[in-house]
């Protein structure tokens, strides 16, 4: 069981060489609020589709995030929805929010051997908002929705195919996220785990399953402080 943050131990992680980063709510601090953007995207478009209220919109959007671990694949399932048109509406969000992150960034730069980030979203988001960071390019690449057939974490097979594509040792990885569940399959391979939660634990935009609570023990780190936390790690 992890506490609710934890500083890193360097000794624990002295044997990673593949660093596995989550996007959004992860690469930058949730108080940013980028999420949120992409969130009421994702409303409209489940409204304007099946003809909803907005409350009933949110809703079902909701239902389809909790139980297919993305709306899109809740919607693809249920109501064949184009996936390429929803990505570009999804992502049509202002990234001039993002601030520069200098730290974080030396902070990648400085960490011995691949980074990767390993979203759900799509790689142009992923290129918006880490170029935003200016951090983009300290990874070696980007795996992505579309290159999970749309399949998204928490699946056990998205897992495989990231890990198979990018030749990655599992027992010299180590995992950020900022959602417990997605950290359950990269424990259970071998992999260092590191949950990032907001700052004070104020999950404004969350839903209570996606919070971190005392059974979480696929987490061995928990951190709100994403660049401190690297930056302890090669100091």
């Amino acid at each position: 069981m992890a506490p609710l943050t934890t500083p890193p131990r360097p000794a624990d992680f002295a044997h990673v060489r593949d660093w596995v980063f989550d996007l959004d709510n992860t690469l930058y601090p949730h108080h940013v609020d980028l999420f949120a953007q992409i969130d009421r995207n994702m409303t409209d478009y489940v409204a304007t589709l099946l003809q909803l209220e907005p409350t009933e919109a949110r809703a079902l959007q909701k239902a389809y995030y909790r139980d297919h671990g993305t709306t899109l694949q809740g919607l693809m399932i249920n109501h064949g929805v184009d996936p390429n048109d929803f990505l570009q509406k999804a992502h049509a969000i202002d990234y001039t929010v993002i601030p520069a992150d200098p730290a974080l960034g030396e902070a990648i730069k400085a960490l011995p051997g691949r980074k990767f980030i390993f979203t759900n979203g799509t790689v142009a988001h992923a290129e918006m908002t880490a170029r935003a960071l200016g951090i983009l390019d300290h990874f070696e690449t980007i795996f992505d929705i579309v290159a999970a057939e749309y399949v998204p974490k928490p699946a056990g097979a998205t897992y495989d195919k990231f890990m198979a594509l990018n030749r990655v040792d599992t027992a010299h990885a180590a995992m950020f996220e900022d959602l417990p569940r997605n950290l359950v399959v990269p424990k259970a391979l071998g992999m260092t785990t590191v949950l990032t939660v907001p700052r004070n634990l104020e999950y404004a935009f969350s839903e209570i399953w996606e919070r971190h609570g005392e059974s979480d023990d696929q987490i061995d780190y928990v951190t709100e402080d994403l660049a401190t936390f690297l930056q302890t790690l090669i100091d």
